[in-house]
């Protein structure tokens, strides 16, 4: 059994990797010749074109926190200016010419090849675990790319919504709606609580009831900054660790030696796309991507 740990940590370490897909310039220029110019619609339909037109239920339902109203901005409309397999191929195009521009010669390297082989085994080995995995098995069901940084690019995105609809799963367990979820990240210090509210498009009516609802139940405290009662220390560790157990039977595949080696090869792609400047932050950044640190959240 591999260690939820070290799934974890994996993971964080090829995140960039898939990351900068919601940031790289070239992606946003390729949705944008197709039709799709606006970055929140980007966003939406990008993301959730695997899993075909679905209306915008389904999104709010598969992405959890954001306000459902910026979703249904968004959501059919982008289906009738493109098709979500004319949005996924813009994507692609999107990711190659991002990839190479950060990666330069190690596009070709024999450590990519390698790390692309192994991330596939993982994401390969979670299709066998598919059920109640949403976002997860829309990606499932693409075809692979030939070129080895895109089958890595299109691995990781696989295990990030693995894990991702592990982790929604998780946050449902403890009664947890979207908003109040942010409530509780917020409460960590690990994000400004007013960027989460901003970014996810709350409302002030709606933040402070959830806010409300979670100083009922004990998980922020009753007065002062947005902060973790140890009740809701415990409640955000029972969350990350759920996560982390949920996250192994992709990394299963790969037994301790392969994915640790993953982790290992992967790292050093991740900080080249860091040191390019494709995500919304400084090289100082990239050690929370080197540590066993907990996720950001949903």
């Amino acid at each position: 059994m591999i260690d939820p740990a070290l799934a974890r940590k994996t993971w964080r370490r090829l995140e960039p990797v898939h990351g900068m897909v919601y940031f790289a310039p070239e992606a946003e220029e390729q949705y944008a010749a197709v039709g799709i110019e606006h970055n929140r619609m980007q966003y939406f339909s990008s993301r959730s074109a695997p899993m075909g037109a679905v209306p915008a239920e389904v999104v709010v339902a598969t992405f959890f926190n954001f306000n459902p109203d910026l979703i249904r901005r968004a959501i059919p409309a982008a289906w009738a200016i493109a098709s979500p397999e004319t949005i996924l191929a813009a994507r692609l195009r999107g990711v190659d010419a991002a990839l190479r521009r950060a990666l330069g010669d190690t596009i070709g390297s024999p450590e990519m090849k390698e790390a692309a082989g192994l991330a596939r085994i993982a994401a390969e080995g979670g299709s066998e675990f598919i059920s109640g995995r949403p976002l997860f098995a829309g990606h499932a069901h693409l075809p692979w790319p030939d070129e080895p940084h895109l089958a890595l690019w299109h691995a990781q995105s696989l295990l990030r919504e693995f894990r991702g609809d592990g982790h929604i799963g998780a946050l449902l367990v403890e009664g947890l709606t979207g908003v109040q979820a942010l409530v509780i990240h917020g409460a960590t210090g690990e994000v400004p609580p007013a960027a989460l509210q901003q970014s996810r498009a709350w409302g002030d009516d709606a933040w402070n009831a959830a806010i409300d609802e979670m100083r009922s139940r004990g998980l922020v405290e009753p007065t002062g900054d947005l902060a973790l009662t140890e009740a809701g220390r415990t409640h955000r560790q029972w969350v990350e660790d759920r996560t982390d157990a949920l996250s192994v039977p992709a990394y299963a595949a790969l037994g301790e030696e392969g994915t640790a080696r993953l982790g290992e090869i992967g790292r050093h792609f991740s900080r080249a796309v860091i040191d390019s400047g494709l995500l919304p932050f400084g090289v100082p950044s990239r050690a929370k991507y080197e540590t066993e640190e907990r996720p950001a959240g949903c």
